[in-house]
């Protein structure tokens, strides 16, 4: 070896044992600290690949899938309803409104089911009606019985089905009032209103007025009553719930109102019926043309004679009521009298219609007749000069005056249901009140104070 190389001789085995085991023990904790700095340093690098592995997998470019349209279940379409709305014709029949869409065996079984319900037999010509349609096929039938109730057929798969239901509308209460100049026709047209409004209110108030001979200007109405509507369209009128009639400076009132089980009629404020036992006219807005008086020239035999009568003047066809309940006691025909009925009433009276066109449907002799029925039709049969109504009555066999005669009402509210009638009667009334001038008052009345609110019909 030359003499410039580092020589490092081992040592000797002269050197002390106790040296060389201190270096050892110095060694030891270097050996400890380097063997914890390498198991901490695998331990981090371990936990930093496990969180970038993901970033490692998110740099990869995976194309994207393809769109796919998402399929739609299929789209059933909607029915086609159909309605048909027409009135029924003369001389037709069930089988002809409705033999396109039924066979005349179910035209059969139809009129089978009907006979409880129904009858076919009952539809009338110019009552309007309704089928509907489902895709051409027939879903139902609504007939306008009256203007209250319909009937109605219905199809579901193989089951039809036959009802009658109340016909709903929608109805409010309205304050009407007008003045009488001629007649209560012209002043309820004179406020447009219908002509039916009139009737109305003469069927109410026709025991005490005498709507031909009574009648005078500057007379007035005011009544509340239901106005109907159907769709948004008017349908008529309801019911008056509460009406006055001022004639010649008399004030009479009536509300209507249902006592217990009996028939709803019409009360004046002490909860008197106002009907009575005999209307005071057989006839409606018609003329006199001969009174009550025991001589009168006769225009035919040309004498003078007595006539117990009263002789009203209207078109050929008019409706003839008879003025109180009773039985028919003689019908038929003479020369002099024409066609004609005599009715018995209770407690000896007797009313006699004469010279009549014909009579109506069913009368007969022992007919039991209500208070206003249609009797027969006004004409000019046997000893008359022209189309009248010769009325007569008589009382144990003696003439009396019709237009004279006093009678008692019918039977007053029940003592049980008076209390419910004034809580009814006493806000309705103050609305006529509120409106219409007092009976010593004669005034126009003033259009703009009507008012509407909403009722319902009963």
């Amino acid at each position: 070896m030359g003499i410039n190389q580092d020589f490092h001789p081992p040592l000797s085995a002269s050197q002390p044992r106790k040296s060389r085991a201190r270096h050892l023990l110095l060694l030891v904790p270097l050996i400890i600290v380097a063997a914890l700095i390498i198991f901490f340093n695998n331990a981090t690098n371990s936990g930093l690949e496990a969180r970038e592995t993901p970033f490692a997998e998110s740099s990869v470019v995976v194309p994207p899938a393809p769109m796919v349209e998402p399929v739609s279940p299929p789209v059933t379409p909607e029915p086609v309803i159909a309605e048909i709305r027409r009135t029924v014709p003369a001389g037709s029949s069930i089988t002809a409104l409705l033999g396109d869409y039924f066979t005349p065996q179910e035209i059969y079984q139809l009129n089978q089911q009907s006979r409880d319900v129904f009858p076919f037999t009952r539809i009338c010509a110019g009552q309007p009606y309704c089928i509907t349609t489902r895709d051409g096929d027939f879903n139902k039938f609504v007939y306008e019985i009256d203007e209250d109730e319909q009937l109605i057929i219905s199809r579901d798969g193989d089951q039809v089905s036959l009802e009658t239901q109340p016909i709903v509308y929608d109805v409010t209460t309205e304050l009407i009032e007008g003045t009488i100049s001629s007649s209560l026709f012209d002043a309820v047209a004179a406020i447009n209103e219908d002509p039916k409004l009139a009737l109305m209110l003469s069927d109410i108030f026709q025991w005490d007025i005498d709507f031909i001979l009574d009648i005078r200007a500057g007379d007035r109405f005011q009544a509340l009553v239901e106005k109907r509507s159907r769709a948004g369209q008017p349908a008529g009128y309801g019911h008056i719930l509460a009406a006055e009639f001022v004639n010649q400076g008399q004030v009479f009132r009536a509300v209507r109102f249902k006592d217990g089980e009996q028939s709803a009629s019409y009360y004046n404020e002490d909860g008197e019926n106002v009907r009575k036992a005999f209307l005071r006219a057989p006839l409606s807005f018609t003329r006199i043309s001969s009174g009550y008086t025991m001589k009168r020239f006769h225009p035919i035999t040309k004498t003078w004679k007595a006539h117990p009568a009263i002789d009203y003047v209207a078109p050929v066809g008019t409706p003839i009521k008879t003025v109180g309940e009773g039985s028919i006691s003689r019908i038929g025909y003479t020369r002099a009298n024409g066609n004609f009925i005599e009715v018995r009433h209770s407690n000896g009276y007797r009313s006699i219609y004469l010279h009549m066109k014909g009579f109506a449907r069913g009368m007969t002799k022992n007919k039991r007749v209500a208070q206003g029925q249609v009797i027969g039709y006004l004409g000019g049969t046997g000893m008359a000069t022209g189309p009248h109504l010769c009325f007569r009555m008589r009382h144990n066999g003696a003439p009396v005056n019709p237009s004279r005669l006093k009678v008692p009402a019918a039977k007053s509210i029940s003592k049980a249901n008076l209390a419910a009638f004034q809580a009814v009667a006493q806000p309705l009334l103050a609305q006529l009140d509120a409106h219409l001038p007092r009976h010593d008052q004669v005034a126009k009345l003033d259009p703009s104070l009507s008012t509407s609110t909403t009722g319902s019909g009963e």
